[in-house]
């Protein structure tokens, strides 16, 4: 009988967790919005920095080892995807 209840009194503690951290949560002000939305927009712009550093020396390192003396990156390919 004490399993059952166990198992009962599992869904009964992530209800009232759940109830507890929705109360204590507020929206943000407009500072701390802004705040936010910069500091996003700095991880964006970083990410998409290292992601073209790192597709720029991998097109380098491919056309060393073929043997081209021409760097070639598809920007419409890197833009639009390769759908």
């Amino acid at each position: 009988m004490s399993d059952m209840q166990d198992l009962l009194e599992i869904p009964k503690d992530f209800v009232k967790d759940g109830t507890q951290f929705l109360t204590r949560c507020t929206k943000p002000d407009q500072r701390e919005f802004i705040q936010i939305s910069k500091a996003v927009g700095v991880g964006f712009l970083v990410m998409g920095a290292i992601g073209y550093l790192i597709k720029l020396s991998m097109a380098t390192l491919i056309s060393s080892i073929r043997g081209n003396r021409a760097l070639h990156i598809p920007v419409n390919n890197i833009l639009v995807g390769a759908a």
